[in-house]
């Protein structure tokens, strides 16, 4: 919690804001992935996944939580995104990380065919205790469209501590490079532009780590 205290006169000055989240959505381009995936028959969207939450796992700025009106740092993060079913109805995955590609892709997988086949609303967080809920990263992707700016829905914005974060469609520029509309809402007490870039860095170095592994 040290690199937190540095910064606590920043998170006391936006904790009393009635909405304190930033959000910022800007093109992302990280290595093609895509041919990387097809040839190692990967699902990309998964292989994307497993180097975010890598990612966000490794920047404690986004780890950082509010429980009790208090300040801590979670110790790990756990998968959480949205999926549909055949009738377009959305439904809500979970599942434990794994630092293990393999098996992470393995739980999502399995995850997401759960969430599909329910037939009712799972995994909204009411089951699980105020601290259980902390682990979590709200995760929404929407493949089909290029989006400008997303707005995601926040029971309290001023105690909106879970950071949220969204990606579109994957457009290929050469055999290097993709692009895709990327977006991450979270609390400025804790998260500055600069941790927001730091993500898209890190994130782009990780995706290259995973494709000479």
């Amino acid at each position: 919690m040290e690199n937190f205290e540095a910064r606590r006169d920043r998170f006391n000055f936006f904790e009393s804001f009635e909405n304190p989240l930033l959000n910022i959505t800007f093109k992302l381009e990280t290595p093609n992935f895509l041919s990387y995936c097809k040839k190692q028959n990967i699902p990309a969207f998964h292989f994307f996944l497993f180097c975010l939450m890598k990612t966000l796992g490794k920047l404690d700025n986004f780890k950082y939580r509010i429980l009790d009106n208090k300040v801590f740092k979670i110790d790990e993060i756990y998968g959480s995104y949205t999926t549909i079913n055949e009738d377009n109805l959305f439904n809500y995955t979970r599942f434990q990380h794994s630092d293990d590609r393999a098996e992470f892709i393995k739980r999502s997988l399995a995850a997401r065919e759960e969430a599909m086949k329910a037939e009712t609303l799972i995994n909204t967080g009411i089951e699980l205790s105020p601290r259980e809920m902390k682990n979590y990263i709200f995760i929404t992707s929407i493949p089909w469209l290029d989006f400008t700016s997303i707005q995601h829905p926040v029971f309290k914005s001023k105690s909106a501590d879970i950071p949220a974060v969204a990606w579109g469609k994957f457009t290929v520029l050469s055999e290097e490079k993709i692009v895709m509309p990327f977006s991450v809402q979270a609390h400025h007490g804790f998260v500055d532009g600069v941790h927001i870039h730091l993500l898209a860095k890190t994130l782009s170095e990780q995706i290259e780590l995973e494709m000479k592994a």
